[in-house]
């Protein structure tokens, strides 16, 4: 037995000699043959054959063969990549792929002498193959631009002991070596490099990569920035609050390269499709040479209408069909803020017919908000009231009570004094509410039951007034907060997760498209309730655990319908697992939430979903269309074949023709206007 260096250096020698050997030799040589130069090349050695030489067939069927025929250049430049490909597929991982039928039908060419017909086959499939590249390049142009846009360093601040006056300086640092905590330095025009909150200056940033928003948003000390946007006036420093993994742009780079690893099922049926016609062109170019040699006696005649079968017959455009539609609207869909998986997902969303949808952060924006301020007092405006209790409230991290400070500095102005230090003897109950001393006077703020326990009175009509008002209030799906000054209520303020401006609008377009909207919650049922009418959702389940929103989502798919889950946190993980396809917030979801999901709404728009439904319908209309397309021209072709009206050469052109015409019908999805619900009601 060797020691660990010398095993260790035979396998590198090994390696070496994979890389250096023969085959590593010839897979380079045919990965240089694909690039465009040489089809160039191939296609002007076609030319001239066709030129000097004919098609190669004179007039009794029988053919000439010249060594000199530039076609030999085109067999060469554009066959060798096919035949490798069938082979390695072949001997190699044991399937047949469409390529292995090219490659029969070029070596039949070649024995019998059609050299211009083989030179034909390799270089119009060389050029279908480069054309359905260039198509999936282009398709997925939206998803390689995230991919570009993460920075590879960032301008890292480092304290500097000697530097007193200042106390800071920059070196750049690769963003993965950056942790959470420290800072960074963003200039006027560069991209923001990682997630974080500013910690000194001011700026306009463009976050449109992220958000959508069409106009920049302002950004001062406290406001979180996104990597990925673009800083376009001041110089900033950025506290960093996620590492680079973990950055917003890089969960959709992740997003991106999960996408091209999968295949849809129709695809999987195009590559099946293609292992049973290559047996069975097989036969039938062996029958058909048989039949017409029987016949005609003629064993050359025979020969040119077998070998025209083998032409004919390649499944290029039916293994064509799916890929380029699927990749197509892959592409749109990011280009539209919509993050796609997998062809799979685009499939199955054609077929979903109700729309499960969780209402916190999904169909509202997950903040609180003040809805309504009531006075009981008459000489006290409603402003006073939430005043008072937004000074005292100012002093608690509660959501309510943040939601009340915040409404508050929007009326009064940012001016207006609400600072810890005016308020005397501050105290927070947990789950009851607070209480300080403003200016003098003692304010209480929270449940009516902990404010009669601290001695807080109501006149008879002003309590009337109040019941009444909260009991109406919460039926809205309200949070009430009491307020009391100097041992009397005066008021109060109601709250509530406010639904998202274009949640209502997202709602109908679902329903024009044929996907009836369903609320699934674990908020309390009047809330649900509140939310639900003010959208125009009639289906409502409300205060439902994870595994109840699963349930029901199994419970309706039972039911002969096909459901899809849009969800935001982690409490909707298991319902985006269950349902037919999972859709996550992509922007305001938790990580766990959008990697449960099949498809991520980059930012947090709820009218992709309408969107969404009418690009599947149109992307399974197009695969169904180019499979059609591909097997009518086959038939077409295998017809007027065996009559002899076809030849290798013509037979070749009417085929690749055919795939041809699947690649540029499926690009046409990536510019086609399905934004836009005028065109495509209900998915027509």
């Amino acid at each position: 037995m060797g020691s660990c260096c010398s095993l260790a250096a035979k396998a590198e020698r090994e390696d070496q000699e994979r890389e250096t050997g023969a085959g590593a030799r010839f897979e380079r040589l045919c990965e240089r043959l694909e690039a465009w130069p040489f089809l160039v090349a191939g296609g002007t050695c076609l030319l001239a054959s066709f030129l000097l030489t004919g098609h190669g067939c004179d007039g009794d069927g029988t053919a000439h063969v010249d060594w000199w025929n530039p076609a030999f250049v085109t067999v060469f430049i554009c066959g060798v990549p096919i035949a490798r490909e069938a082979l390695e597929a072949l001997l190699v991982r044991g399937r047949v792929i469409s390529p292995l039928l090219i490659t029969c039908a070029m070596v039949a060419c070649l024995a019998i002498g059609q050299i211009f017909a083989a030179g034909e086959v390799a270089f119009i499939m060389a050029l279908g193959e480069m054309l359905e590249a260039k198509t999936l390049k282009r398709a997925r142009k939206g998803l390689t631009k995230l991919v570009s846009l993460v920075p590879a360093t960032a301008r890292y601040v480092v304290t500097c002991p000697k530097c007193l006056a200042k106390g800071e300086r920059f070196r750049d640092v690769p963003v993965d070596q950056i942790e959470v905590g420290e800072g960074i330095r963003v200039l006027p025009g560069e991209t923001i490099p990682l997630d974080g909150t500013i910690a000194e200056g001011a700026t306009t940033v463009d976050q449109s990569v992220m958000t959508g928003e069409s106009l920049p948003v302002d950004k001062t000390v406290g406001d979180e920035v996104y990597s990925g946007t673009i800083n376009q006036f001041g110089a900033v420093t950025v506290r960093v609050t996620k590492k680079g993994a973990d950055s917003s742009l890089q969960k959709l780079v992740r997003l991106v390269k999960e996408a091209e690893k999968k295949k849809a099922p129709l695809q999987r049926i195009a590559d099946r499709w293609a292992s049973v016609l290559v047996p069975v062109s097989l036969a039938l170019a062996v029958l058909t040479f048989l039949g017409v040699w029987a016949w005609t006696g003629d064993l050359a005649t025979g020969l040119v209408r077998g070998v025209t079968i083998l032409v004919v017959f390649c499944p290029c455009a039916l293994a064509l069909a799916t890929p380029t539609s699927i990749m197509a609207a892959i592409g749109q869909a990011t280009k539209h803020g919509v993050i796609v998986k997998s062809g799979e997902a685009l499939e199955k969303m054609c077929g979903v017919t109700v729309a499960c949808l969780d209402k916190t952060g999904t169909l509202t924006t997950g903040r609180l908000s003040v809805m309504a301020v009531e006075s009981f007092e008459p000489d006290l405006s409603k402003d006073e009231v939430l005043r008072l209790a937004a000074a005292v409230e100012s002093s608690s991290g509660h959501p309510l009570a943040k939601a009340i400070a915040v409404e508050g500095m929007k009326r009064q102005g940012r001016d207006c004094r609400l600072s810890d230090g005016e308020v005397a003897g501050f105290a927070m109950v947990p789950g009851k509410g607070v209480k300080g001393a403003v200016c003098g006077r003692s304010v209480f703020c929270g449940t009516e039951a902990w404010l009669r326990e601290n001695g807080v009175g109501w006149e008879e009509d002003a309590y009337a007034c109040a019941s009444g008002s909260a009991a109406r209030l919460r039926d809205e799906g309200n949070a009430v907060v009491f307020v009391a000054v100097d041992g009397k209520g005066i008021g109060l303020v109601a709250l509530a997760d406010t639904p998202r401006p274009e949640a209502k609008c997202a709602v109908a377009e679902l329903a024009a498209a044929g996907v009836a909207p369903c609320l699934l919650t674990g908020d309390h049922s009047a809330t649900a309730v509140a939310v639900a009418r003010e959208l125009g959702v009639t289906d409502v389940k409300a205060e439902l655990l994870p595994e109840q929103k699963s349930a029901a989502i199994e419970a309706i798919q039972n039911g002969g319908r096909l459901a899809c889950m849009v969800g935001d946190g982690v409490n909707d993980a298991v319902a985006l697992k269950t349902a037919h396809v999972g859709i996550a917030m992509g922007g305001a979801g938790s990580d766990i939430a959008v990697e449960a999901a099949d498809i991520a709404l980059v930012g947090d728009d709820l009218t992709k979903l309408a969107y969404l439904k009418r690009l599947s319908v149109a992307c399974v209309k197009t695969i169904k269309l180019n499979i059609a397309i591909s097997m009518c021209i086959n038939a077409a072709a295998i017809t007027l074949s065996v009559l002899g009206l076809l030849t290798p050469v013509t037979g070749a052109l009417v085929h690749n023709a055919g795939s041809f015409l699947v690649v540029m019908n499926a690009a046409l999805l990536y510019d086609r206007n399905y934004a836009s619900r005028k065109r495509h009601v209900r998915g027509e």
